[in-house]
């Protein structure tokens, strides 16, 4: 499908959504209100697998990542005037250096939040600072010092760098690994079998089946721990969230800051696809888009939610209905505040067996692992490049393998299970590709030479 950039439309700051019952519904279009409604909970469902479980993994409470993923996703719609259809998550690209920063140890709330939150404010300011740059020198310096070679890799490398946590989660005894594996079968099946709009919901399906049968053999059948449900019956139904402050320590920031890079690439991909399924691009809004997006996790992680960043999973559900009205993300956002403000269903979240969010794990962070290969195969990196296959086969062999590296006072990798493993790839192959890279620019399309 061409995208063609629409010409500029002297109106009012924010579109008037013009009502429209059948067909394609563009962004500054709107559904009937009850349809508005009905579809924008429809993109709140879209968004609840990754901003609930992303946060678990990293130790933050779940109502306040849902409140500033509400939050965030309503600074978004503001800053880009109500012209780019996107809702606002709990970012993946946050939670190995999170890991690292924290010395978290993957059960409870984490104790070392503030430090982290202080390094997600410093890449919020960074990604900000980015934006502006954008706003007076346009986006193709971004395009040529981040090529499609490196992006991958970065991207491929977390992936590969997290697998050991998610493994971890569901090697604490048999019955674990089996509810975790379970678990991933429950969303792979979901994700080629269920019909409809559910194939699109393989992670929330899968959360849902996998404490279901945990609940059933160990609640019901005594095979294991039994969930406690404590907690969660001496929950209120509303209540104001516990808001977390954040402390700045260098070496966090020094850690977490850089990954404004991963934002930016994430985010500027999001739009071009956005672009592809609407049939027209909003290149023009990819300063805004990016201004917003830091504004947001800037916001967020004062408060003491996570980083955010544009999702995916809702690009989806709008090629898949067509309706691309941008108040479905206003109706989407509100929905997540008010989650935000039921500690009965913070509860409930927390309530998820350790075993299941391996499960979970083990898909996501495959699935961060696998968009890399996407990135290569969708942008044609041609892999005869001597510096393109050094630049990939360094990254991820530092990914991988758990490359060791020491910043201050944080000591990051080491073949010993220890809280700070997971972030030394990502630094390091970070660094092994933007190096790389700088070797000259990254050609794409060069002819092939026989050796």
């Amino acid at each position: 499908m061409s995208t063609s950039t629409r010409p500029e439309v002297r109106e009012g700051y924010f579109p008037h959504w013009k009502l429209k019952t059948t067909g394609v519904i563009m962004p500054e279009e709107r559904l009937p209100w009850g349809q508005t409604i009905v579809s924008g909970l429809q993109h709140g469902v879209a968004m609840a697998g990754g901003t609930i479980i992303a946060p678990l993994i990293m130790g933050f409470d779940p109502n306040r990542a849902l409140l500033f993923s509400g939050v965030g996703t309503l600074i978004f719609f503001v800053v880009v005037a109500g012209r780019v259809p996107s809702y606002l998550g709990s970012s993946f690209s946050f939670v190995a250096v999170v890991i690292a920063a924290t010395g978290y140890s993957g059960h409870g709330a984490n104790p070392n939040l503030d430090v982290a939150l202080g390094g997600i404010i410093a890449a919020g300011v960074l990604y900000g600072i980015i934006a502006l740059i954008v706003m007076q020198s346009g986006v193709g310096w971004i395009e040529r010092s981040m090529p499609p070679v490196v992006t991958g890799a970065v991207v491929a490398a977390i992936g590969l760098n997290l697998a050991p946590v998610a493994v971890k989660s569901v090697s604490g005894g048999q019955f674990a690994t089996w509810i975790g594996l379970l678990t991933v079968l429950i969303i792979g099946l979901t994700a080629v079998a269920a019909p409809g709009l559910w194939r699109r919901l393989p992670i929330v399906i899968g959360a849902l089946g996998g404490y279901l049968l945990y609940l059933l053999l160990a609640n019901g059948f005594g095979w294991e721990r039994s969930i406690d449900f404590t907690s969660l019956a001496a929950a209120p139904w509303i209540g104001l969230p516990r808001l977390t402050g954040p402390s700045f320590h260098a070496d966090a920031i020094f850690l977490i800051a850089p990954v404004a890079i991963i934002l930016v690439a994430e985010n500027l991909g999001h739009l071009k696809a956005i672009g592809a399924v609407t049939g027209r691009s909003v290149d023009r809004f990819l300063d805004r888009a990016f201004l917003g997006d830091s504004l947001a996790t800037i916001v967020s992680a004062f408060g003491g939610g996570p980083g955010v960043t544009t999702y995916a999973e809702n690009i989806g559900v709008m090629a898949a209905t067509k309706v691309y009205s941008t108040l479905l993300f206003v109706v989407a956002g509100v929905v997540s505040i008010l989650l935000g403000f039921s500690p009965k269903f913070g509860a409930l979240v927390l309530s998820i067996p350790g075993p299941v969010i391996g499960g979970l794990s083990i898909v996501v962070f495959g699935l961060i692992a696998a968009m890399g290969g996407r990135i290569w195969v969708e942008n044609k990196v041609d892999f005869s490049s001597p510096r393109n296959l050094i630049t990939i086969a360094a990254a991820l062999t530092a990914g991988a393998a758990d490359l060791t590296l020491k910043f201050g006072a944080f000591e990051m990798g080491g073949s010993a299970p220890q809280p700070s493993a997971p972030s030394s790839s990502i630094r390091s192959s970070r660094g092994t590709t933007l190096n790389n890279n700088a070797l000259g620019p990254a050609r794409q399309n060069r002819p092939r030479v026989s050796p």
